[in-house]
């Protein structure tokens, strides 16, 4: 019943474009104003060209190599447009001759969409069209990792003279999508695109009906504080809306709390108010009944998809998933670092906590909410402190927190992270809520009842939950195990070893499995720790040296620093975290940065011994020597390595066939090096 629905809209749909006006000669700098912006992030492959002007902003991708395509994503609705082409014989190569403009149209029911248009070569005279997609970004995503995409939303091409075009309202017949080819001097058929002479021109027009976000940008965004990198402010900048920051583009140009929580967080003290107070408020809105936090939200054409699944009636009620169990936990700390240790909360805190959402409740209300939450998940370990009692992944679920690839946890159940760091730090952020006196307007006499006993629960979940993953390793078992693994994936075994110094091997566990074992991969989740945390001083020492040492023996190459290091698990692990995996041996940027973040915070503290600073200090300035290694793709959402010629090398994510899925360009937590200076350098 779908597909003549979607068939008489497209036969009945017009587009007439018409360029935006030109911006003012003297932008608008008032602090509700977002100035124009377009930049350019080339990667590996990957040209990506962003734009944001007016109710327009897009993202246009085009990937070279032996399998092109051109993709535009949009965050008005995550929607996006793409055309996949069939696999050449020879890589080839696109450049962008003119880059993306905004463009407005009207459809056939007098409705508005927006987009761009750009114009690029690729050095081919032909290329035959695999698939055109034009959809939800999760839809498109979808077709990237599968290849398939749902029948009800393909459409075919319609020709007309040197021009291929793809148009359809949405599932629902709301105002939907548009993308035009024209070969420009060359001509085309339903399936390809030819040029006569030397290599193919294209204009391209990609359009949504969508409906645009309200950008956070000017002097509403940043403050002076922030350090000057252009390419961290524009992709900041086009991934912050009032409604919520994206998570990153091109595949999550949408809502995830998780990333907007740990954003708001490290960025926190560069953000302005109104921005740190966008970002909460966008989780306390997206809040379940219950109080868990929501991880992404499923809108536009994709509600529709999954409402027709569920129902039969294509609605586009935004549904949300609350599968992860990490964010759940960190919601709490961060508004405590807000409410009560951020001085420039003071006297905005009451406004904030009172405004109420769409639907009427408070925003003290909804938190109070999620501080319940926490206390009722926390009650069964705090009763009896076993493996069994912990948190663990939701039933059915391979993954659950930041990780949350099928084999990021090592297939573990009980995260380390959640567990030993997140948990305790959101009871202690309990506890300092209440002792506020902030929440007293939402807090019965019952709920504060309910609160009542969290800095001591978080004590014991200090003490006992941590000590269920620590592990150590013998000397000569650690050695044994080193050389092989070194042998096994090409790289040197004789700094690990030094490192070693012929000393056993201490470390927390990535996860337990489901029977309470712990899962030997060393992993930078410890930096989550040194930033919500004060662990004792030997601690911090032990647990810095252990992410130090250089890998295979610890996290750090001159690529960056590992997010995990399988070199003590079984095999079958070891193969299955490689740095071709999406959360294997490779490197994230948020990750480096937030170890930088705790390396400060533990810094500040007044009751290190003299040993620790200096392990602290220097493993302070490796950090930042490695994080310059890698400045040419700092944006991204991650990247692997290569080892050559004695040393580490960048390779961007997604560029090589064995990669599991691409990174992206501009991540939203990869831009908290804003916030961020490294050792010796001032605010300005």
């Amino acid at each position: 019943m779908i597909r003549p629905l979607f068939l008489r809209t497209l036969m009945g749909t017009a587009i007439a474009l018409v360029a935006l006006a030109a911006a003012p000669a003297i932008a608008d700098r008032s602090p509700t104003t977002a100035p124009p912006l377009a930049f350019r992030i080339d990667e590996g492959r990957n040209i990506n060209a962003f734009v944001r002007e007016g109710p327009v902003a897009a993202h246009l991708l085009l990937r070279s190599g032996g399998d092109p395509r051109i993709l535009v994503a949009f965050p008005a609705g995550n929607s996006g447009v793409g055309l996949w082409f069939e696999h050449l014989g020879r890589p080839v190569a696109w450049t962008l001759t003119t880059p993306p403009r905004p463009v407005t149209a009207i459809d056939g029911h007098g409705r508005p969409l927006r987009g761009i248009e750009a114009e690029a070569v690729i050095d081919a005279t032909r290329l035959d069209v695999r698939q055109a997609v034009l959809s939800s970004i999760r839809v498109l995503r979808d077709y990237q990792s599968l290849g398939k995409a749902p029948a009800e939303i393909l459409t075919p091409p319609i020709v007309s003279g040197n021009r291929l075009s793809w148009s359809r309202d949405r599932l629902d017949g709301a105002a939907g999508y548009r993308l035009v080819v024209e070969a420009v001097g060359g001509t085309v058929a339903p399936s390809r695109i030819m040029s006569a002479n030397g290599p193919i021109r294209l204009k391209i027009t990609a359009l949504t009906g969508e409906t645009p976000l309200s950008p956070l940008g000017g002097l509403g965004l940043l403050t002076d504080g922030a350090t000057d990198d252009r390419r961290a402010r524009d992709a900041l900048a086009f991934l912050s809306y009032r409604e919520k920051y994206l998570a990153g583009s091109w595949r999550f140009d949408t809502y995830f709390g998780r990333d907007t929580l740990m954003s708001v967080r490290l960025l926190m003290p560069v953000l302005q108010p109104e921005a740190v107070e966008a970002g909460v408020g966008a989780v306390l809105a997206r809040l379940s009944p219950g109080g868990e936090v929501a991880h992404e939200e499923d809108i536009g054409e994709y509600a529709v998809l999954r409402h027709l699944k569920q129902s039969g009636a294509p609605g586009d009620t935004p549904i949300h998933d609350y599968a992860m169990i990490d964010d759940d936990f960190m919601l709490a700390p961060v508004a405590a670092a807000w409410l009560l240790d951020e001085p420039r909360s003071r006297g905005r805190a009451p406004a904030f906590l009172a405004a109420r959402m769409t639907g009427g409740e408070a925003n003290g209300d909804a938190l109070v909410r999620n501080l319940l939450w926490v206390m009722d998940r926390t009650a069964a370990f705090a009763s009896s402190p076993t493996a069994a009692n912990l948190v663990g992944l939701k039933q059915g679920h391979m993954a659950g927190q930041w990780r949350d690839s099928g084999e990021g946890l090592g297939r573990g159940r009980y995260p380390y992270d959640v567990n030993a760091i997140f948990v305790p730090a959101a009871l202690r952020a309990i506890d300092g809520l209440v002792r506020s006196g902030q929440l007293d307007a939402y807090l019965s006499p019952e709920r504060r009842k309910r609160l009542a006993g969290a800095s001591e629960r978080a004590e014991l979940w200090e003490r006992r939950a941590a000590a269920l993953f620590a592990l150590t390793i013998s000397a000569e078992r650690a050695a044994e195990q080193l050389d092989a693994y070194s042998a096994e994936i090409g790289v040197p075994s004789g700094p690990a070893l030094a490192a070693l110094s012929g000393k056993p091997i201490t470390f927390n566990a990535l996860a337990l499995d489901a029977e309470g074992r712990p899962v030997p991969v060393l992993h930078s989740d410890e930096g989550f720790g040194l930033l919500f945390g004060n662990p004792a001083p030997m601690e911090v020492a032990r647990t810095v040296a252990a992410m130090m040492r250089p890998f295979p023996a610890g996290l750090m190459t001159d690529a960056g620093l590992l997010v995990a290091n399988p070199a003590f698990a079984d095999p079958a692990t070891r193969k299955r975290l490689g740095n071709s995996a999406y959360h294997g041996t490779v490197i994230w940027s948020w990750q480096q940065a937030m170890l930088a973040a705790g390396l400060d915070r533990q810094l500040a503290r007044h009751d290190l011994p003299a040993e620790v600073r200096t392990i602290l200090t220097s493993a302070r300035t490796h950090l930042w020597r490695v994080i310059e290694n890698a400045n040419a793709v700092r944006t991204s959402e991650l990247w692997s390595w290569s080892y050559a010629n004695g040393g580490y090398r960048v390779e961007p994510f997604g560029q090589r066939g064995t990669d599991e899925d691409e990174s992206n360009a501009a991540q939203l937590w990869s831009t908290i090096f804003l916030a961020l200076r490294p050792p010796g350098m001032h605010a300005r």
